[in-house]
């Protein structure tokens, strides 16, 4: 399949906001998509995920500042991040699975892009 491709990765001031987008033709129509994010120190964890359907799941710490979305057209994924701290520094990716159900765990997907830096300063 064609690779997923981050992009909107960059370093921005705590408080702040990016807007992250992946390019996923043929994916964004019938399977599960999300964003995992790598912290240094920590292991890759997800932060939102989206099924076909529409539904959304977040992280904890994504609730309420993150937004996962996608455009079907466009078979664009992207995750809208406000008020980034610097907790949230670290290498963002783009998953997918073929499946109608996804799980908020990293063996879950095997699809992933090649990841997008966001760096956040105090």
């Amino acid at each position: 399949r064609v690779p997923l491709v981050e992009s909107g990765g960059d370093s921005v001031q705590a408080g702040g906001s990016l807007r992250l987008s992946c390019q996923a033709p043929g994916y964004t129509y019938n399977w599960s998509m999300g964003w995992f994010r790598q912290t240094p120190g920590n292991e890759r964890e997800a932060v939102a995920v989206v099924e076909p359907d529409g539904r959304t799941k977040y992280a904890e710490f994504a609730q309420g500042r993150f937004t996962i979305s996608k455009d079907n057209v466009k078979d664009v994924l992207f995750l809208q991040m406000d008020h980034l701290t610097p907790e949230d520094s670290g290498m963002y990716y783009c998953v997918a699975d073929q499946a109608l159900v996804a799980t908020m765990t990293a063996t879950f997907f095997d699809h992933w892009g090649q990841g997008t830096q966001v760096t956040v300063s105090a």
